[in-house]
């Protein structure tokens, strides 16, 4: 077999290596969404109460308090740090794909954009501007998208014969 750089032309044991790195970690996101879920983050007011506490809502089902400094320094750290990671590491496979030339870029940029603009509404919003509630939900949307696709073209493209 002739290798040519592109992720389809890989050895068979590479391609299953790459699509059981893939499923792992697409468990582990899909995990974390389900968290989210929990804490009823999927939508603008969910994540503002999640962060900013409910301690003025008397008929709140779970009080919630807001968040310490401490508790939001540890959750920016951890979830920037490793969704850095995670993105990299998609964005590095989804370079050796033969994905067009114009969906690539987006693909693997995009996710970094998101993560600061999910990560810095949340402390942003944390420290008083409400507003940006909306920009984390649209932004995590938007990332959560860019993962499924990139996930889904990757694995796609381990399917892939040579021609």
């Amino acid at each position: 077999m002739e290798f040519h750089g592109l992720i389809h032309t890989f050895p068979k044991h590479i391609k299953l290596f790459i699509a059981s790195f893939i499923i792992v970690l697409s468990i582990g996101y899909g995990t974390g969404l389900m968290f989210v879920n929990t804490t009823n983050s999927y939508n603008p007011n969910g994540i503002e109460e999640n962060y900013l506490g409910n301690e003025d809502d008397e008929e709140a089902e779970t009080m919630k308090f807001k968040k310490s400094d401490r508790e939001m320094l540890t959750t920016l750290h951890s979830h920037v740090l490793s969704m850095s990671f995670i993105f990299f590491f998609m964005g590095a496979l989804v370079a050796i794909t033969s994905l067009s030339e114009k969906l690539k870029p987006f693909l693997m940029i995009e996710p970094f954009v998101s993560i600061i603009l999910t990560f810095g509404g949340i402390y942003l919003m944390w420290n008083g501007i409400l507003w940006m509630k909306y920009i984390v939900m649209i932004s995590g949307i938007i990332m959560t998208g860019v993962f499924i696709v990139s996930a889904i073209a990757i694995l796609f493209q381990l399917l892939k014969k040579i021609r």
